[in-house]
């Protein structure tokens, strides 16, 4: 008896999902897609991890595979609003979707073949902001008062609703990283906001303890360490956006310093074109991206936006045709198409030898997050002189002191002359709110001072308007739209081309005043050159410029 039953029983579930699978057939056929079988065909799981499980699970939708910028998806209602709103996002990114419909069953195959979280091992928990509760925060936070006000009234709640609240207020505000700093008897909390630190509350120490220790079991840190430093990652998942957190908790004086990293993914979609690059110095930048050997170098210190800018080189050139390796430390930002490996020295898997063994691997493109070394950098160049295109960063205050760095690493002239195409140095400026600013004309000293720095502007560059008496300046104000003035930032940039005359002159080892010389004669906009055409063009103030260049 027990036998008849358990037969029946698989009768009745073959019947079932038979009737479910011609439910989805019928489907398909009503609104003309093509209908699948999941439980026939094998899934990428490289293609299904472009979306994450979450977002995935809210559209009811997974994409099974996929050629180049062509994604196979599956779905279980062409009419649903949340899988329409997936496509439309996928399709803004520049993929072909094709779509197929599915039954629910084919879809929770292909939702239980996803990796478990994180195989990466640097995400080890999580934080889930609902819909509603980001919609209410977005309602609530126009500014960092705003987000004052609320942090003070949830300071007696739970520590996961602090950490909440802060955490959404960083991503309503677009803050790059948010700082809790322990003093004497408080705690302050700031936030890195377009560059600029800004304070948001102080909180109690006995508050502070309790976040301390759920920002750290978030990050995958060891609670009883406090006398060390720890890095570590967790994400948010707030609506339908999976958004990167990098955690670096150190030792202080009263306690541990926590600072969080937000890794904002939008910032991996800025094109060149996004970054407020001069058309005659884009125009250099992509003829040297279209070179297939050579060394493009990126200088500047941290926070000046060169990993932004390599990553825009990448977006610039990626197609199916060539392979991508990077070598990071660490990875910030994922990018798909592309192989990315990150530095472990405790494993030993160092700048060197990363970057010995991604030689091997037959890239066209190979990205070094920094050079920092004598081995780092020979490599590098040697990779450039070999037949691949090299993007790498170095620590310089401009484009020509990146000769003399490389020469004091130990790279000889004859190595660095022919490797590198093109060496860049870039600042980020903060841009002036168009909605509150004020005009008002150029002071005498001001315009004396533009005309020093124009003086060898290059032919090739145009200023919109003349230099005089009547030139227009913008100054910040502040509205509820910006808050202090400025909105977003933008980048002020210099590019030293490595002609035929430049590259004999780095064998012969020059002082770094006959390579400023050089650099003149090469038409190389300097960064002071370049914020002074972004200030008349109105894009940012005299007193944000003067903040990160210096005096002008």
């Amino acid at each position: 008896m027990p036998f008849q039953e358990e037969k029946q029983k698989e009768f009745l579930t073959k019947v079932r999902r038979e009737e479910e699978e011609d439910r989805a057939k019928l489907l398909a056929k009503k609104t003309d897609f093509p209908y699948l079988n999941l439980s026939f065909i094998p899934i990428e799981s490289d293609a299904l991890i472009l979306i994450p499980k979450e977002k995935s699970e809210a559209a009811q939708a997974a994409i099974i595979n996929r050629e180049a910028k062509i994604l196979h998806l599956a779905i279980l209602n062409p009419d649903d609003k949340e899988t329409q709103a997936l496509i439309a996002e996928l399709q803004k990114e520049g993929y072909a979707i094709k779509v197929f419909v599915v039954s629910p069953t084919s879809l929770t195959k292909a939702f239980s073949e996803y990796p478990p979280p994180r195989e990466t091992k640097e995400i080890t928990g999580l934080v889930k902001i609902s819909n509603e509760r980001l919609t209410k925060f977005q309602k609530e936070i126009s500014s960092i008062n705003d987000l004052k006000k609320i942090a003070e009234k949830v300071f007696s709640s739970k520590a996961t609703d602090i950490v909440e609240a802060v955490l959404a207020g960083a991503l309503i505000l677009k803050a790059s990283d948010v700082h809790f700093e322990p003093e004497k008897e408080t705690v302050r909390i700031r936030m890195r906001l377009d560059g600029v630190l800004e304070n948001l509350v102080f909180m109690p120490l006995l508050i502070y303890n309790l976040i301390l220790n759920r920002i750290k079991l978030l990050s995958g840190l060891k609670l009883n360490i406090r006398e060390t430093a720890q890095d570590g990652r967790f994400s948010i998942i707030s609506g339908k956006s999976a958004i990167e957190i990098r955690t670096s908790v150190l030792p202080g004086a009263y306690g541990e310093n926590i600072v969080m990293r937000v890794l904002d993914p939008s910032i991996i979609k800025l094109n060149l074109e996004n970054l407020g690059i001069r058309e005659d110095d884009l125009k250099i930048i992509e003829r040297e991206l279209s070179k297939p050997t050579g060394m493009i170098l990126t200088t500047g210190p941290t926070g000046s936006g060169k990993t932004t800018t390599l990553y825009a080189f990448i977006r610039k050139i990626l197609t199916s045709d060539i392979k991508i390796i990077t070598i990071e430390d660490p990875i910030e930002y994922h990018i798909e198409g592309i192989s990315q490996t990150q530095v472990e020295p405790d494993k030993g898997y160092t700048f060197e030898n990363g970057l010995r063994s991604i030689v091997r691997q037959d890239p066209d493109v190979i990205l070094v997050g920094e050079i920092r070394d004598f081995e780092t950098a020979e490599i590098a160049m040697h990779a450039a002189l070999t037949g691949h295109l090299v993007f790498s960063t170095l620590h310089t205050n401009d484009a020509v002191g990146a000769i003399p760095r490389l020469i004091d690493l130990g790279v000889k002239p004859p190595v660095i002359a022919p490797a590198i195409n093109l060496l860049m140095a870039q600042r980020l400026l903060r841009k002036v709110c168009q909605k509150c600013a004020e005009k008002r004309k150029i002071t005498k000293n001001e315009l004396d001072n533009f005309r020093k720095i124009l003086k060898n502007l290059p032919s090739r560059v145009k200023l919109e308007s003349e230099l005089n008496e009547e030139s227009v300046v913008l100054e910040a104000r502040g509205c509820k739209e910006c808050h202090n003035g400025y909105l977003g930032r933008v980048a002020v940039m210099e590019l030293f081309e490595i002609t035929d005359e430049v590259e004999k002159l780095i064998l012969k080892s020059p002082a770094e005043a006959e390579l400023r010389e050089a650099a003149k004669h090469a038409e190389m906009v300097s960064m002071a050159q370049d914020a002074v055409i972004k200030i008349l063009r109105r894009m940012t103030t005299v007193e944000e410029t003067e903040r990160i260049l210096g005096s002008l």
